[in-house]
């Protein structure tokens, strides 16, 4: 009966920290995601996807987020091979500028 309070606990925490990660991208820290717009102003990452969601999607994006918290990597995956990797820097406006 612990264990499976323990696992329920785990699971859960698992999915407040995706929801988490949504709101706020760490410096350093790497997300995946079911879709990008950087076209969005300012810029949003949308909902987060645990790593299960990740590998059962035919397409999606995983955001790398640079060590000062002003660029990312979108790497976008199809079937789980990468398809093409894109960097942006973070305006102060909160947009996304293409480098």
């Amino acid at each position: 009966m612990k264990k499976n309070v323990h696992i329920a606990a785990v699971v859960l925490a698992a999915l407040f920290s995706v929801a988490a990660a949504a709101e706020t991208l760490q410096p350093g820290g790497t997300y995946y995601f079911g879709s990008f717009d950087p076209a969005m102003k300012p810029w949003s990452p949308g909902e987060g996807l645990n790593i299960e969601e990740v590998f059962k999607n035919y397409m999606y994006y995983e955001v790398v987020v640079d060590k000062a918290g002003r660029g990312i990597t979108v790497n976008r995956y199809i079937q789980n091979a990468r398809d093409r990797s894109d960097k942006y820097l973070i305006r102060p406006d909160g947009s996304l500028e293409a480098k």
